[in-house]
Parts: C-alpha cells; sequence; structure tokens
C-alpha cells in the first residue's frame, strides 16, 4: 500500500529534525568531507555521528564514497544545499518578524515602567497621578 505524499513529506522533515544532521548537512555543503573531519566540528561521540550518517545515507540525501582506505560523505545532489538555503531565507523573514515584535514589546514596557515612575513621583509629591479622580 502507498503512503500518501504528505506523509513521506512529513517522514522526510523528521528524519532533518535533528541538530547533528542539519549540521552535518551544512558541511557537506562547501564539497565531501573525510568522516574524520566531522566530529571536531559537531563535539559529538564518533559512535552518535555515525548513526546520524547512516539515517543521512539510508534517506538518501548524502552518498558515502571510499578514497584510498577514507570515507568520504557528500551531498546526494544540489537539491539539499537548495533545501538549506531556503530554510534560512525562510528563518531570515520569521525571525525579523519576531524581533520586531520583541522590539515593541520592549517599548512597551519602557513606556509602562516611565508611566509607573511617573505616577509614582507624582504621589510623592503629594499630586494626584494622572487619569485619576
Amino acid at each position: 500500500m502507498h503512503q500518501p505524499l504528505y506523509q513521506v513529506k512529513a517522514e522526510f522533515f523528521r528524519m532533518l529534525g535533528h541538530p547533528v544532521r542539519i549540521r552535518v548537512l551544512e558541511l557537506l555543503q562547501g564539497g565531501p568531507l573525510p568522516v574524520r573531519d566531522l566530529p571536531a566540528d559537531l563535539r559529538i561521540e564518533p559512535s552518535s555521528l555515525s548513526q546520524q550518517l547512516a539515517v543521512l545515507k539510508r534517506s538518501g540525501i548524502v552518498v558515502s564514497t571510499r578514497e584510498r582506505g577514507t570515507v568520504l560523505y557528500a551531498l546526494a545532489g544540489a537539491d539539499v544545499s537548495e533545501l538549506l538555503k531556503s530554510a534560512r531565507r525562510i528563518l531570515t523573514v520569521l525571525l525579523t518578524d519576531r524581533e520586531a515584535v520583541l522590539e515593541q514589546l520592549r517599548r512597551a514596557e519602557q513606556d509602562s515602567e516611565l508611566a509607573t515612575a511617573s505616577a509614582d513621583n507624582e504621589l510623592a509629591a503629594g499630586e494626584e497621578p494622572l487619569g485619576a479622580g
């Protein structure tokens, strides 16, 4: 029985849903790398890296070759690199929007603090705060 396309896509994105796998894909954008060169940047145990590489290889998103006793990993195609670039563009927009909202919240908090301080000062001076009465 065939799976619906949306389920296949969901499984694909679940496969990408691990920080080490994403970092490996980012590193491989620069070209094939020997497996021994990956752990230094990833700061994980070789056995964990091996498991993550196996997931990427089984999914077909990376390929491995052997050269003079060294295993090299590479992206299976340019589409993987394009997917990562698209993700960066999407995140840039999302995070920019969030930064704008965060800045509005900060300004509102500052305005609130200024209003509270002003009301406190008026009370200390024996005046009625603005809006009272």
